[in-house]
């Protein structure tokens, strides 16, 4: 009788572990910060998911073995991009996330997979504002935890007064009531919401771009998958995906710096 309990049990053991080998725990499934409210890039409604980083996290994470069903899209605003990643709280970050070195000090990145510049947005038939100098004494506003906010802090504290939020999308609504000049972030960024139904012929991007910010994913410190990241985002480019998943997602109305698009990534950083 004993023996018998014994084999039932090494039959439970050996079918649990098939089980676990076959996907039974969370080894076959990845979480992906994006971003929910960044119209062309990454954008929520409803259960779905769109945007041109959105297809970079599903291109990449099917390099990597997992396919849609598998991936979990979380929330990742600017200021916690950091701490979702160091937490554990998400596997990698496709969210409009510059390399810096202060941030590489804390994560890791692979990419550049595509490279923006910082810009403004104003009110349609705004002619104060042409660009960065052109915002003596205006309001701005942008996100906190950003490139961009820091920018216009380091360079332009003296001149203008920024008002800082957690979504760009806060920031768009602001301007779009009177409440501020400008909303300053990546030139990306704001023509996919000026393209927004609710904002055509209401908001407008001028001047030219004066910053060069390299859009990497974001990975924990040291990660074991960046080199293969790196080769998804280099086979993406390759391809043709690329330009695929750039012209699907913003129409035809946003022209990138052809000078440095599509990047070549760097070594994993």
């Amino acid at each position: 009788m004993r023996t018998k309990v014994i084999a039932a049990l090494g039959s439970v053991a050996l079918a649990s572990a098939l089980l676990t080998g076959c996907g039974g725990d969370d080894s076959d499934k990845i979480t992906i910060g994006i971003k929910f409210d960044q119209p062309g890039l990454g954008l929520k409604s409803g259960d779905t998911y769109s945007g041109f980083d959105v297809d970079v996290a599903r291109y990449v994470a099917k390099e990597l073995g997992f396919e849609a069903d598998q991936i979990t899209f979380k929330e990742s605003p600017s200021p916690q991009r950091e701490n979702l990643l160091q937490s554990g709280q998400v596997d990698m970050i496709v969210a409009t996330y510059s390399i810096t070195d202060a941030r590489k000090e804390k994560i890791s990145f692979a990419g550049p997979y595509f490279v923006a510049g910082q810009g403004l947005l104003v009110q349609e038939g705004n002619t104060d504002i042409t660009g960065p100098d052109t915002l003596d004494g205006k309001k701005l506003c942008s996100v906190q935890g950003s490139t961009p906010a820091q920018r216009i802090k380091d360079e332009f504290s003296t001149q203008v007064q920024l008002q800082e939020f957690d979504t760009y999308s806060k920031c768009v609504e602001q301007l779009s009531q009177g409440n501020v000049d400008a909303v300053t972030t990546d030139d990306i960024i704001l023509a996919g919401f000026a393209a927004q139904e609710q904002y055509k012929g209401k908001l407008t991007t001028v001047g030219t771009t004066f910053s060069q910010e390299n859009y990497g994913i974001g990975l924990p410190k040291g990660s074991d998958r960046c080199g293969k990241v790196t080769e998804a985002i280099t086979k993406m480019i390759s391809s043709g995906e690329w330009a695929k998943a750039l012209e699907a997602n913003t129409g035809g109305s946003y022209t990138p710096n052809a000078d440095l698009n599509p990047p070549t990534p760097a070594a994993c950083s």
